[in-house]
């Protein structure tokens, strides 16, 4: 899947996420939460595994967390990629 336009998706209440998804020449993660210290490792593992299920290699993607459940993470990533790849 490529990349062709800036999308976001989700909220910033507690227990969500905002996932902000834009081109970029080289894959690049970026993780902001309130829970980053216990719980980047998951949070991270979730958002590679929905990357690789779409076969993004490119773009840049950002996570803001509020504490977002593995099952949220998944959903907004994916409406954001969704809406990114449209044309």
């Amino acid at each position: 899947m490529e990349i062709v336009k800036k999308t976001q998706a989700g909220t910033m209440q507690s227990s969500d996420l905002m996932v902000f998804v834009e081109p970029a020449d080289e894959l690049k993660v970026e993780i902001e939460s309130t829970v980053k210290k216990q719980f980047e490792h998951l949070i991270r593992a979730k958002i590679d595994g929905v990357l690789i299920a779409h076969g993004v290699t490119k773009g840049n993607i950002r996570v803001t967390d509020r504490g977002a459940l593995d099952y949220a993470i998944e959903a907004r990533l994916e409406t954001a990629l969704k809406r990114a790849g449209e044309e």
